[in-house]
Order: C-alpha cells, then sequence, then structure tokens
C-alpha cells in the first residue's frame, strides 16, 4: 500500500530526468546562487542569509526561488533551472536514487515536527480507525506517525493516512475532516493558535534527531564552481545560528517570506533549533534503513553516495 502512493513521485522524478537530458541547462551568472525552497519555517536559515547577505556572502549573491508544492520545486531541481533547494531528505534521496546528481550539504533544522491532533484525542490509541494527515509519503512526517503508533503498541494500518497540502491542515482538523496531522512548520504551530487542536507528541519524543528537511545542491555547482559553493555553505551555517537565537528582528525577517501572525511565528519558532546544521552519519543511517522498512525505497543512497560533509570540516 505504502508502495503504490510512492508511484507519482517516481513518475514525476522520472518525467523531470527525460526532460533534463532534452536541453542543456541555462547558464546562471557567476556568483548568483539559485536556491529554491517552500515557505516555511524549517527553511530560516535561507531567509536570514539572504537578508544579510552581505554579512555572510563576502559578495556571493543568493537568489532564493519560492514554490507552491515539492513537486515542482523537486521538477526545476532535477532539472537545473534551480541549483540547490531546501527539501524534504526523502525526496531528494530518491531523486540520487533515480541518478539525479545531488549532494545533501546541511540539515534545513532541527526538531520543529509535532503531531497535533483534535481536542478529543487524549493519546494515540484514540486515533484507530480515524484519519491522520501527512503531506507527502516520502517525508519525515510520514515515518514519524509510524514512530508513534510503534511507540504505542499500534500499527500504520490502524489508523486511514491521507496525504494533504499543508496549508490545509489546520481547518481539516477544526471541520473534523481529520482527527490529527503531522507537518512542517508552521502549520503544526497554526493548528494551536488557531485551536483547532493541541500537540499530542513531538517529533523528539518518538524519534530523536529526527532528519526532516536537507539544504542539497546539484553536484555541478559543487564540481564546476567549488569557491562558490564553499562560500554559499559558510554563509549557511552561520545564517543558522542568527536564525537560532530570539532577535527583534526576527518577526521582520520571516514576513517577508512568509504570512503568518506573531504569536504563530513564536510558536513554530520555539520547537525550531537550527544551531548546528550538519548531518550526523548515523541519524542520516537509522533514516535510511526507515526508508526501506517502510517500502518507501528500494535502494536508497548511502551516507556516502549522498551526503558531502566537507564543508562543514572546514568551518
Amino acid at each position: 500500500m505504502r508502495r503504490t502512493r510512492t508511484i507519482s513521485v517516481i513518475l514525476f522524478l522520472t518525467t523531470a530526468i527525460i526532460l533534463a537530458g532534452c536541453g542543456q541547462r541555462e547558464p546562471a551568472e557567476d556568483d548568483v546562487i539559485k536556491i529554491g525552497y517552500l515557505p516555511i519555517t524549517h527553511a530560516s536559515p535561507l531567509y536570514f542569509m539572504n537578508e544579510f547577505e552581505d554579512e555572510y556572502l563576502d559578495g556571493a549573491e543568493v537568489e532564493l526561488v519560492q514554490f507552491g508544492d515539492w513537486i515542482d520545486l523537486m521538477d526545476a531541481l532535477n532539472s537545473g533551472r534551480i541549483d540547490g533547494a531546501s527539501v524534504l531528505f526523502q525526496l531528494a534521496m530518491k531523486a540520487n536514487e533515480l541518478e539525479i546528481d545531488l549532494k545533501a550539504t546541511a540539515l534545513g533544522h532541527q526538531d520543529g515536527n509535532a503531531i497535533i491532533a483534535g481536542h478529543n484525542i487524549d493519546s494515540a490509541n484514540d486515533l484507530e480507525g480515524e484519519t491522520v494527515a501527512i503531506p507527502h509519503t516520502l517525508s519525515s512526517h510520514n515515518i514519524l506517525l509510524d514512530e508513534m503508533l510503534q511507540a504505542e503498541g499500534m500499527e500504520y494500518g490502524d489508523v486511514n493516512v491521507v496525504e494533504l497540502p499543508p496549508a490545509e491542515m489546520p481547518a481539516a482538523l477544526g471541520e473534523g475532516r481529520v482527527e490529527a496531522y503531522v507537518v512542517a512548520e508552521p502549520f503544526g504551530a497554526l493548528g494551536v493558535t488557531l485551536d483547532a487542536g493541541h500537540v499530542l507528541h513531538q517529533s523528539h519524543e518518538h524519534w530523536p534527531n529526527s532528519l526532516c528537511c536537507a539544504l542539497v545542491l546539484r553536484e555541478d555547482l559543487i564540481d564546476e564552481k567549488p569557491e562558490l559553493a564553499n562560500q554559499f555553505m559558510r554563509g549557511y551555517g552561520e545564517a543558522g545560528k542568527h536564525a537560532d537565537h530570539d532577535h527583534e528582528e526576527s518577526f521582520a525577517v520571516h514576513q517577508h517570506y512568509m504570512d503568518i501572525d506573531e504569536e504563530a511565528l513564536a510558536l513554530s519558532l520555539d520547537w525550531i533549533s537550527y544551531d548546528n546544521l550538519e548531518i550526523p552519519r548515523d541519524d542520516f543511517n537509522y533514516l535510511r534503513q526507515r526508508l526501506v522498512d517502510l517500502d518507501l525505497s528500494d535502494d536508497p543512497p548511502t551516507y556516502e553516495e549522498f551526503v558531502d560533509p566537507s564543508f562543514f570540516e572546514e568551518l
């Protein structure tokens, strides 16, 4: 069942490979790196790097390209219309499995994935036979749901899992169309501040050090412009530390990229950390094994094949 739900992912990734082969990649300006993102708090280091590029990029320029969904972002990344992206680990790993040359160079964030449930749900056992929403089958949110169910002695099939766009989830919970959801921030915090539901569990309770979003770069950028890639990664790491602290400018920075009220943003940022964005080998290996366990991937890339830790070795 889970394998069947990955067919659409494989189809759009395969299509991107075919389209990428039909023409050459358009040359970018020498010192401009195009990075794709979705407007979520999991991409905050990119926002701070872009807002303070004179401080972090030393003359290089980042062009942030906003997308409305992961499919469009991955299509642009796979075909080379952008140089990199803040994206779900699992989608990038699937693209790599299908021979798209991508490297994960950093985390997007740490923690910040909550399981939000209706006010009538007091424990995971109350979800038996109920509908739970996730943003994508190939996501840490899907794996986190399974981790929670296992911890409570339940099976994945005990709940009805559906995919919903993240922005719809708080309303769906409030209207009773779903009884819980697992999603990237700030949509969990929005569900709480709108009083649609409450936090049933945080990711660290069932999956400590879970890997959700990665900063990935195309290998042609790394190979052809190594100095620029290094410069970009140094700035990204420093911007993450900036984003991790409670600064007065934080709300203003995020408002340039996200339409969110201050209460929900503050709660969302309380759940997330950005100060250490290096990808731990053991945590990656655990994620890789879980993708296999859940029949979400036949042969996900190894740490050596997919992760480039060299940028952090130089910091």
